[in-house]
């Protein structure tokens, strides 16, 4: 069976491409042109086909929700609870990143639960199955961590975040440099480098890339090459192993397309802004224009219990940038375990994050809900500006909670409402448009 990337690449419009040049108003010709040039990727699996969700060149940003147990706290339905706010609040991609509990279980009512493209990170069952099994995660077999990848991938999992890009070679990277802020931050990332350094071996995901490759296109499942050694400190962005491990990712992002292999690279989580134009455009040169999958990036450390906010500050950036999916933050980020409320504060921030960005990425198309809302405000339409509020139930909760006194105005002026005076005092030349 053909991947996407295979199909694109005959000229076939399939119709996951199809689903989304409507759902985007976009020609589907360039949907597949771009598929198949591997700029943009639709998350799929034979076995679940999700809904179709385009990511990349052209498109609308797109915000990933991550859910998951952890070994303090493990509540499958509350998984799925979650999983479901994610969807209900507007996420467009779920990863399930669970290390608790029984890992088959969350994953699979997970995917049950939602039609979303689900995706995951295989390292986190392969190393809690090893210490389970054998007491040691560094006791991992590579053989079992390539059988876990084809299970998992059988269940249905749309995508993948593996971690192909840490090497012998980024490894010494690190160890030159003798210093880090934030240390690492990745789980996988940190088992796999732990892993390489007891069992003195390579990363077996880089060094048998392609049996990687083989097995996700046998269902179609998009590559999303892990950044094992993000950042996790503004003031660690963009070292010298940061830096060594995006080079090899957008290697091996190439390398994967040519196999036919639909492919995403993974990049930061912790990033200054001033930094966020230089880190997409060193990407994309780099990549080819392979879509750009940023975490966050929080842009301050300084936030603990609001990182979402400082998130959706970089991701507005990112998006503007040219990223393509965004990972959102909770405000539980550093703290705890994101429960319910956390989810959909996290999903909320991400798209407002990221539509901000699109309308500055895509100025000619992306001002003009912005343009209506705002004539809609000027003219007191309340239904209106509901109806193109980017939140709506959430905007129109905040006003049905405190009535005014006129129902054209709201209690944070009343009567001395400036829309509803400007009206009255210049509604001849107000009331009119310019297009």
């Amino acid at each position: 069976m053909l991947t996407q990337v295979e199909h694109a690449v005959n000229g076939t419009i399939t119709a996951q491409m199809q689903a989304v040049a409507d759902t985007e108003n976009i020609d589907a010709e360039y949907i597949c042109a771009m598929v198949a040039a591997g700029k943009i990727v639709i998350p799929n699996n034979i076995n679940s086909k999700p809904v179709a969700v385009g990511i990349g060149k052209g498109l609308r940003t797109k915000v990933n929700a991550s859910i998951g147990t952890s070994s303090d706290i493990v509540d499958y339905a509350a998984e799925v609870r979650k999983a479901k706010i994610a969807e209900e609040a507007g996420a467009d991609t779920l990863m399930e990143l669970s290390v608790g509990g029984n890992l088959d279980r969350v994953r699979r009512e997970v995917l049950a639960a939602v039609n979303l493209p689900v995706g995951n990170v295989p390292l986190y069952q392969a190393f809690c199955d090893a210490a389970r099994k054998h007491g040691r995660p560094e006791k991992l077999d590579p053989e079992e961590l390539f059988d876990l990848i084809e299970k998992q991938c059988d269940d249905g999992l749309a995508f993948m975040a593996i971690h192909c890009g840490i090497n012998r070679y980024t490894i010494e990277r690190l160890r030159k440099q003798h210093y880090r802020y934030g240390g690492l931050v990745s789980k996988g990332g940190t088992t796999m480098v732990a892993w390489m350094e007891h069992n003195q071996r390579e990363n077996p995901l880089y060094e048998h890339f392609d049996r990687v490759v083989n097995i996700l296109k046998k269902y179609d499942v998009c590559l999303s090459l892990g950044n094992g050694l993000r950042a996790g400190a503004i003031h660690d962005s963009h070292d010298r192993a940061q830096m060594q491990e995006l080079i090899i990712n957008c290697e091996l992002a190439q390398i994967g397309r040519e196999m036919g292999c639909q492919m995403l690279v993974e990049g930061p989580g912790h990033m200054p802004l001033d930094e966020v134009e230089a880190n997409i455009i060193i990407q994309k040169r780099m990549s080819d224009e392979a879509p750009y999958y940023m975490l966050g990036p929080i842009s301050t450390d300084a936030t603990p219990g609001f990182d979402h906010i400082s998130a959706a500050i970089g991701a507005a950036q990112s998006a503007r940038y040219g990223a393509d999916l965004i990972c959102y933050i909770t405000p539980a980020e550093h703290l705890a375990l994101p429960n319910e409320e956390d989810v959909r504060a996290g999903v909320h921030a991400a798209r407002v994050a990221t539509y901000i960005g699109d309308m500055n990425k895509y100025p000619d198309k992306g001002r003009q809900r912005d343009k209506l809302i705002s004539k809609a405000r000027r003219d007191l339409d309340w239904e209106e500006q509901f109806k193109l509020a980017l939140l709506p139930e959430e905007a129109r909760a905040i006003r049905a909670s405190r009535t005014p006194e006129d129902e054209k105005t709201c209690t944070m002026c009343g009567e001395f409402c400036a829309a509803n005076g400007s009206g009255k005092l210049f509604h001849a030349d107000l009331a009119g448009d310019k297009e």
